[in-house]
């Protein structure tokens, strides 16, 4: 039925002609690039689950890049939507740093959005503040400048690309089924009268989309805001993803460029960015207990324990729930996409400025008691280490925890730092789990970043932190409000840009914080913080409403050492096939034939010899590829570790010895009929010669489909060619206490960075032109 409805809209949508070849006056590039890190031995970012190590790839991340320039005052905005967990300050500084180095008064802070979509399946440490990188032993330089070197690389490509007289319209919509508010408990005690104006509920279901167009009317990208976390794939996964947003956008991505593109080819490219999604799982079931019976709602635990609690999504298991929200905001968005009508027009404008958020001065003109307040210094509480129904804590700690834990109370604070009593009463109801402020050491930022960027009517707020819903509506309703009392039209639209620049965490409402749920007690400045934001982002649309000079902010952050930060992480060593073998020679075969059509899916699997992916992310490119034997005998890559279908998984043995990639690709009935083979690319490092890349194939082998004929010029082989090879020769509490003593222990720092200096990284040099 919902396919038939799509269906529908898009007919109307080129009856009506949609595609309006009216001159525009924006100019609009857009520009994609491989973001991708280490695909072995490297902690995922945003469970905290040190088990939780990278061992593959299962499709691709991408930074996606829009830039807009207004043709009349040629001031221009860049929105990044990057397919990371977050984007980090160091990230955000590093970046802009680049680009204004590239293209000097062009791109800066003020006028460039890097916004993450928050899966968490990527690669971690690359933010360069202990809390974030405690699990995966410190801060990773190939992480690190993979993801600034691809965002840089993107913007390029949108800036390059950029055509004049372009359009943007916008649309909004519900989606419905595809969130699911995952601490209702917190949500309920905000004020009721404030609940009864959002017939929502607790979540937001509101999806908008901006569609971007040439002069022509022909579509350069699409732009769509949605509420959910990415966090369909469980902390059990461990292979890279963007989760469903990711999917989501390679779904509209395939759908307006040429059949047969490759994913992250563009030239249309499309970003699912991320809105005020704290409090939103994308794990539509709900939280179950083991016996299929719902949790305790307040403490989300299973007689009384909170590892069992786990929320399920809609499919069969994480992989099926993935597709199914990622295809959800797919089918919505481009419904809405292609049915927009109503113009984006005006100027482009923005203020920006850095904000110090602890022990700031509040006003009771925006704080729910309506007294003058102040921030914290920076803490978390017990219900942090509980974690959430979509990624599970450990030690019994259970969310809604107003009462210390006695123990682990005190241990932390012996080792770590101990809260002063005006940080405990300060942060009450919070029991102080973990203290951030320790002198000399950058556990979280206290320095953060805030952006309002206007493109026509609409204005994107750019946060560094995790809204909450009902946090994101007051901050919608205070800079509309604002923006309107000074002029500005009813139909203005605000739009939440959720972990966008930067990251400090959640935000939830004074309510929501006094429950201590996992988002409370993640809100690490206290019961104002939401008050503190929302004044100072009313400062930022005062400035922008009256055309007034960007308000005055504190210093910004430089991370000019960023090389030198701690790190504990060893590097990739030898890689050494068994005897008489190459790296990339086939371990194990594919079968001779398989069915694209039959009655449950067959996998291709292939296994070779391999180097460890850590030696090169091979960016732009791939650690496989599935080839289509052609009739002239060449080779035409059909798929790449890009693509849903597929996947990389490496097994990495003792010292290097005898390490196996395995290749899989899932047929389905798309699948054309023909031959076929599995390629596997990678480097290895050699006791003689070091580091060089290979490549091996296997034999072919057939598809058959009877529901699709070959494609023209296909060859079915009749016979077996050989293979080919190719070569030129514990949990939060436990990891809060070994972060306290890798701290301690920095005089390290050095030798492990001058052993890890031997791997194939990119450099912090000056991003080339872009190709």
């Amino acid at each position: 039925m919902r396919c038939l409805v799509l269906v529908f809209s898009l007919l109307v949508a080129v009856v009506l002609g949609r595609a309006d070849p009216t001159p525009g006056t924006f100019s609009i590039g857009v520009g994609i690039s491989d973001i991708t890190g280490p695909a072995s031995d490297l902690n995922m970012m945003g469970y905290a689950q040190p088990s939780q190590k990278t061992t593959g790839i299962h499709f691709r991340l991408r930074a996606r890049a829009f830039v807009v320039v207004d043709e009349t005052t040629n001031k221009r905005m860049a929105y990044v939507s990057c397919d990371l967990a977050m984007v980090m300050e160091s990230v955000f500084v590093h970046a802009t740093a680049r680009l204004a180095q590239l293209y000097p008064g062009v791109y800066g802070q003020d006028n460039v959005i890097l916004s993450a979509i928050h899966t968490h399946s990527g690669p971690g440490a690359y933010s360069a503040f202990v809390l974030y990188d405690i699990t995966s032993f410190g801060w990773n330089s190939d992480s690190f400048w993979t993801v600034v070197n691809g965002i840089v690389r993107a913007v390029q490509r949108a800036h390059d690309n950029v055509v004049p007289h372009g359009r943007i319209f916008v649309n909004r919509g519900k989606l419905n089924d595809a969130n699911r508010n995952r601490s209702p408990s917190a949500y309920l005690n905000n004020p009721q009268e404030e609940r009864d104006r959002y017939a929502d509920g607790n979540t937001d279901r509101d999806m908008v989309v901006l569609r971007l167009q040439d002069g022509a009317g022909k579509p350069l990208g699409a732009i769509s805001f949605f509420a959910v976390h990415c966090t369909s794939m469980n902390n059990t996964n461990t292979l890279i993803s963007g989760d469903n947003k990711g999917h989501a956008s390679a779904l509209m991505e395939a759908a307006y460029n040429a059949p047969g593109s490759l994913p992250g080819t563009g030239p249309f490219v499309a970003a699912f960015g991320q809105s005020n999604e704290g409090d939103v799982s994308p794990n539509t079931a709900g939280a179950k207990c083991p016996d299929g019976t719902p949790c305790d709602m307040g403490t989300s635990t299973c007689n009384g324990r909170t590892e069992t609690c786990i929320a399920a999504g809609p499919g069969v298991d994480m992989r099926d729930s993935t597709r199914i929200i990622g295809e959800k905001q797919y089918q919505a968005a481009r419904a809405l996409f292609e049915n927009a009508t109503t113009e984006v027009v005006g100027k482009i404008d923005s203020r920006f400025f850095w904000v110090k958020m602890s022990h700031a001065s509040v006003s009771a003109a925006f704080t729910s008691t309506h007294k003058d307040a102040t921030t914290c210094a920076p803490a978390m509480g017990d219900s942090f280490a509980a974690g959430t129904t979509d990624g599970p804590g450990a030690f019994n700690f259970k969310q809604g925890s107003t009462s210390p834990n006695p123990f682990f109370n005190f241990v932390i604070a012996e080792v770590i730092h101990r809260p002063t009593p005006q940080d405990i009463m300060c942060q009450s109801p919070k029991p102080i789990f973990l203290d951030l402020a320790w002198p000399g050491q950058k556990w979280i930022p206290e320095t953060v970043p805030l952006q309002l960027t206007q493109l026509g009517q609409l204005v994107f707020v750019a946060v560094p932190s995790e809204l909450t819903t009902m946090s994101g509506r007051r901050v919608r309703e205070a800079v509309y409000n604002t923006l309107t009392a000074h002029g500005w039209s009813a139909d203005t639209q605000v739009i939440i840009a959720g972990v966008s620049n930067g990251y400090s965490g959640y935000t939830a409402t004074y309510e929501e914080y006094q429950v201590q749920r996992y988002e409370g007690a993640s809100t690490t400045f206290g019961p104002h913080q939401l008050a503190l934001y929302t004044q100072e982002l009313v400062k930022l649309a005062e400035s922008l409403a009256t055309s007034a000079p960007n308000p005055q902010g504190v210093p910004a952050p430089t991370f000019v050492n960023i090389n030198s930060s701690l790190s504990f992480i060893l590097p990739p060593g030898l890689d050494t096939p068994p005897p008489f073998k190459k790296l990339g020679d086939v371990s194990m075969q594919p079968s001779a034939s398989y069915r694209a059509d039959g009655p449950s899916p067959s996998v291709v699997t292939a296994v070779f010899w391999a180097g460890n992916p850590r030696h090169n992310m091979l960016s732009e490119s791939s650690f496989l590829t599935v080839d289509q034997l052609q009739a002239d005998g060449s080779w035409s890559v059909v798929r790449t570790d890009s693509h849903w279908d597929t996947e990389f998984v490496f097994k990495s043995a003792p010292l290097g010895f005898f390490s196996r990639a395995t290749v899989r690709w899932t047929l389905d009935s798309s699948v054309p009929a023909g031959t076929y083979r599995i390629t596997h690319n990678g480097y290895g490092r050699h006791l003689i010669g070091g580091l060089k890349p290979y490549s091996g194939s296997t034999k072919s082998f057939t598809v058959t489909n009877s529901a699709s004929l070959a494609r023209s010029g296909d060859v079915v082989a009749t016979t077996q060619p050989t293979s080919t090879t190719h070569s030129s020769s514990l949990t939060i509490g436990v990891f809060v206490l070994v972060g306290a003593v890798l701290v301690v222990v920095g005089g390290g720092v050095a030798a492990y960075r001058r052993a890890a200096s031997g791997t194939v990284s990119l450099t912090p040099a000056p991003a080339t032109a872009a190709v």
